[in-house]
């Protein structure tokens, strides 16, 4: 087996292509890579795109047309890290736009369906404080809100 880490397939009803130049655009550190078709005698119709390689912040995906029979749901997410209000607005805005659905604690859906968590660094430090009350105070925090407001996490963390 490679060493390299894994490529995440997508699944997409006709929308590959659009999808994979779409991820590419609204993070850094990424390009569109082999595009296969599919040929006479397979499933989809000749000529249209099989496949999309893509890379989406460093992370390899292929983004597969398979058709409409599988839907993309919250049973897998990706996490977005982020290092200041600045990124998590960013995230938010460009996920959310042109279909998007804005959810709670962070969540979203893209126009595509997918879920992903867009959530502060600190997040993950706060939650786990050995002090459970300040851990509550991050945790009820956050789970009021939809899209995450950091300093309003950081203000109910330390009690505020």
């Amino acid at each position: 087996m490679t060493t390299d880490g894994f490529t995440t397939c997508l699944w997409f009803d006709g929308q590959a292509e659009e999808a994979a130049h779409y991820y590419v655009s609204v993070f850094e550190n990424s390009g569109i890579g082999r595009v296969a078709h599919y040929s006479e005698g397979s499933h989809g119709t000749p000529g249209t795109v099989l496949t999309v390689e893509f890379t989406a912040n460093g992370h390899r995906f292929v983004a597969l047309n398979g058709g409409p029979r599988f839907r993309f749901n919250e049973a897998i997410s990706f996490q977005i890290p982020c290092a200041n209000q600045e990124e998590v607005d960013h995230y938010w805005k460009r996920l959310t736009e042109g279909g998007g659905e804005p959810g709670p604690c962070g969540w979203l859906k893209d126009r595509y369906g997918v879920s992903w968590q867009v959530v502060p660094e600190r997040m993950a430090a706060m939650a786990a404080d050995p002090d459970p009350e300040k851990a509550a105070r991050a945790m009820t925090a956050m789970l009021g809100m939809g899209k995450l407001d950091i300093a309003a996490l950081e203000k109910a963390y330390a009690g505020a």
